[in-house]
């Protein structure tokens, strides 16, 4: 039977943490989780209630490297990453217990991903089934660098679990414009650093576009009034990542 460690990154994550790391508990061998050391919430109190969990204490270094860290950290190959906001649904528990007497022909799996946004899980809006490669083999799969939106960086064909993992992404609209400006500036950065260039022009095109997209082509609308509002937000972002662009080219033009 192969062994597996978990590795989960956690900043004032009282309101999760538990449901994250319990759904593990019985599946997962060694469950890793990454305190960032500016969390000023119950998080670490709460994870010390589980003496079987690994708890690292760090300084925040960024998305990828600090997921690198607790790679880094764990005594086992296959890693499953799991963010504390996330959980194993029962059917996945099981999934992964068969998936571990098994042999592999790849080193990384995707699996998909279930939302709850404002209160419904989202079905439609192209975020279902949302899949993300999760686990994955250390020896043959790197984080990569990405300021926002990291992922892993693979050549072999990616596996599929069939069962999903639950996103408890946003119960509130106070909880999604708290993360708001953090995630439009580290996505203007990253276009940035790549030398893309942004105008109001691109950026009301692209906003619309995913609005239209989202809403209407991936059925959004029948998500009732999440799925309007989670499309209304999303063209928003894409805006304010834009317009955030600009500023930074037209800082860097007028110099």
């Amino acid at each position: 039977m192969l062994s597996l460690s978990s590795i989960i990154p956690a900043k004032n994550e009282e309101k999760n943490i538990i449901r994250c790391i319990e759904s593990q508990i019985g599946v997962v061998d060694e469950i890793i989780v990454l305190i960032d050391s500016s969390t000023t919430d119950k998080t670490e109190e709460l994870v010390d209630k589980y003496p079987e969990v690994k708890k690292l204490i760090i300084e925040w270094q960024g998305f990828a490297q600090t997921k690198k860290i607790g790679v880094d950290s764990a005594t086992n190959d296959w890693i499953f990453w799991i963010d504390a906001d996330e959980a194993i649904t029962p059917p996945l528990r099981t999934e992964l217990i068969e998936w571990k007497n098994k042999n592999h022909s790849t080193g990384v799996y995707s699996v998909p991903r279930k939302a709850w946004f404002l209160g419904r899980w989202i079905k439609h809006c192209g975020w279902y089934p949302g899949r993300v490669p999760r686990l994955f083999n250390k020896k043959e799969v790197k984080f990569n660098n990405n300021l926002v939106h990291e992922g892993l960086d693979y050549s072999c064909t990616p596996g599929e679990l069939i069962n999903p993992l639950d996103h408890f992404t946003d119960p509130s609209s106070e909880h999604y414009y708290n993360k708001f400006n953090h995630y439009t500036t580290l996505a203007a950065d990253q276009l940035y650093q790549k030398g893309k260039k942004g105008g109001i022009f691109i950026a009301y095109i692209r906003a619309l576009s995913v609005f239209l997209k989202m809403y209407f082509l991936k059925l959004g609308f029948l998500d009732g009034a999440q799925g309007f509002i989670l499309s209304f937000y999303s063209m928003n972002y894409v805006f304010t990542k834009y317009v955030k662009l600009w500023e930074r080219n037209d800082s860097r033009h007028n110099s």
